[in-house]
């Protein structure tokens, strides 16, 4: 059977061959533990996730999706990656969480559950797929009205190759080489072009900002540097 055609092969077998290494802080997926409280934060400060039904998209093995679940959201998480999914699985279930991670695309959930969600997120996984403008239009249509969409991903700047691709895969070493393409990073006016025809308004952005001399991260609203998230709310009631 072909891949859906908004799936990458050589993406998801990127992620395969990492799948085991996802839940060490000190790894090659260390970054993502890193920054994890700050995203989380950013989307509790926009709404209540206690009780709210909650879809991770491009969960991976699951270090945002426990977040979201241990808040008190009701999370379903899906993933191209099965290898990645049973690590998640896994994981939850030493930590007697209640997960519903799926193998399925973003595309296919919208055609079985349109309207259904009070929150979706997209961490870090939107610059992996060929369009990402129709998982944007599909993540819409996963939200109810009033629903949040929070995405994360990184900017497409000289000041991006440099820090994040030259200094980040091959000076510092903090990501794995060959983590990102450039040609496939995201403005924040590409995003936003995106998310019009979505119904989603344009609430807040935000960006991790790196210090290399104490290795830590901090968020600062208003920005849109390298590493940047967004908040969107579905229009309508």
């Amino acid at each position: 059977m072909s891949a859906p055609s908004n799936v990458d092969p050589q993406e998801v077998s990127k992620f395969d061959h990492v799948a085991w290494v996802w839940w060490g802080s000190a790894g090659t997926m260390g970054m993502l533990h890193v920054i994890n409280p700050l995203r989380s934060q950013f989307v509790f400060d926009h709404i209540d996730i206690l009780q709210a039904r909650v879809l991770d998209v491009g969960c991976g093995s699951g270090i945002f999706a426990e977040s979201l679940a241990r808040a008190g959201g009701k999370v379903v998480g899906i993933d191209q990656s099965r290898r990645t999914l049973e690590v998640a699985r896994q994981h939850a279930a030493k930590g007697r969480l209640s997960i519903d991670y799926r193998h399925q695309t973003v595309e296919e959930l919208a055609a079985q559950e349109a309207d259904s969600y009070n929150i979706v997120t997209r961490m870090e996984m939107l610059e992996h797929v060929p369009d990402p403008a129709a998982v944007v239009g599909a993540r819409a249509r996963l939200l109810k009205p009033g629903g949040h969409a929070f995405f994360s991903t990184i900017n497409r700047t000289l000041k991006v190759w440099l820090f994040a691709v030259i200094g980040g895969e091959y000076i510092l070493r903090i990501l794995s080489r060959g983590t990102h393409s450039y040609a496939r990073l995201i403005r924040p006016d590409e995003l936003t072009s995106w998310a019009k025809p979505a119904e989603l308004r344009f609430v807040s952005i935000a960006s991790f900002i790196y210090n290399p001399l104490t290795t830590r991260f901090h968020v600062a609203l208003g920005d849109e540097d390298v590493n940047y998230m967004a908040c969107f709310v579905r229009k309508g009631q």
